[in-house]
């Protein structure tokens, strides 16, 4: 069977964890690649779930109160430091 090349471009962090990853698994990246590939042709598709991100309500009211303390800044206190946050928590358990 003959062969072609495939270049891909990915964040060096990605590409280094991968290949870590791979290497535990006893493969390198061109097997992982290939394996990858056989998985779409035999299951028609990408072989997992793909879907957009939908923050649960928890998180959706976390991000809206970050968004109105954004907007008005002038009401909550900020502070200067980490621990300058974690002196105040702390003193006030």
């Amino acid at each position: 069977m003959s062969t072609t090349n495939i270049n891909v471009r990915v964040d060096t962090e990605l590409k280094a964890s991968a290949e870590a990853l791979f290497s535990d698994l006893g493969l390198n990246m061109s097997s992982a690649i290939t394996m990858f590939l056989k998985s779409a042709v035999s299951h028609d598709g990408i072989p997992f779930e793909v879907k957009r991100f939908t923050p649960n309500a928890e998180t959706r009211a976390a991000l809206a109160e970050y968004d109105e303390m954004r907007k008005d800044s002038d009401k909550y206190k900020r502070f200067h430091s980490f621990d300058d946050m974690m002196d105040e928590v702390l003193a006030d358990a």
